[in-house]
């Protein structure tokens, strides 16, 4: 084979599949969205992968927000694209001046790993950091999860949580108990989770907590 052919066959793949490019943060819409001035000088909105930030109206939505630009704002930022969405945004991993800033709002406390698209775990390890620190968001013990929000936000989660509320005759009572490990029950673990606010028992925020005994 001609060696010059060779050469452009084992170059194509590396054409093919190089999905970063790299340009400059000019606007923060809210913790998880931002807007890249590319090298074309065309702006891009980019929706960060794997995390799920507060929604403006929400607790922390401002502070989530404010986190993302002082990560970004005005800062080179290489992108990862990973596509686009329904809305035509780009999905992105992004690295802000050398910072990850998918990760680091969730090291903060500003955003939630995306677990139904999750692909990095460790994501989800610093959420489960930030959550056990108290820290940002999770100064709450049972902060309200974006997705929640945007179809009925606390109206549905006090339903579901009123559902299946302990009644007052349950024998529980909170006394410090914080991991599924020491719950003798699945009622005992709704208990914890809904009138002692122990979040962490609910690891994937569907309302129903330590899943190995209540499901």
């Amino acid at each position: 084979m001609n060696p010059f052919v060779l050469a452009l066959i084992l170059l194509v793949p590396l054409s093919v599949t190089a999905a970063e490019w790299s340009g400059t943060v000019v606007g923060i819409s809210d913790g998880d969205t931002l807007t890249v001035l590319n090298a074309e000088k065309r702006q891009v909105k980019i929706r960060l992968a794997e995390i799920d930030a507060p929604e403006s109206k929400q607790e922390f939505g401002t502070q989530s927000k404010q986190s993302l630009s002082e990560i970004c704002f005005k800062k080179p930022v290489i992108v990862d694209d990973k596509g686009t969405d329904k809305y035509k945004r780009t999905i992105g991993r992004l690295s802000c001046d050398g910072v990850d800033a998918n990760a680091e709002q969730v090291r903060r406390g500003m955003a939630w790993a995306y677990r139904q698209y999750l692909t990095d775990q460790t994501i989800a390890t610093l959420e489960d950091e930030a959550k056990s620190a108290g820290t940002g968001l999770w100064a709450d013990a049972n902060p309200t999860p974006p997705w929640e929000f945007r179809h009925g936000g606390k109206a549905v989660k006090t339903a579901a949580k009123d559902a299946i509320k302990p009644t007052a005759n349950s024998g529980f009572e909170c006394a410090g108990k914080s991991k599924c490990g020491e719950m003798s029950s699945c009622a005992e673990a709704k208990f914890y989770l809904h009138e002692c606010g122990v979040g962490r028992l609910d690891r994937d925020h569907d309302n129903i907590p330590c899943e190995s005994i209540c499901r």
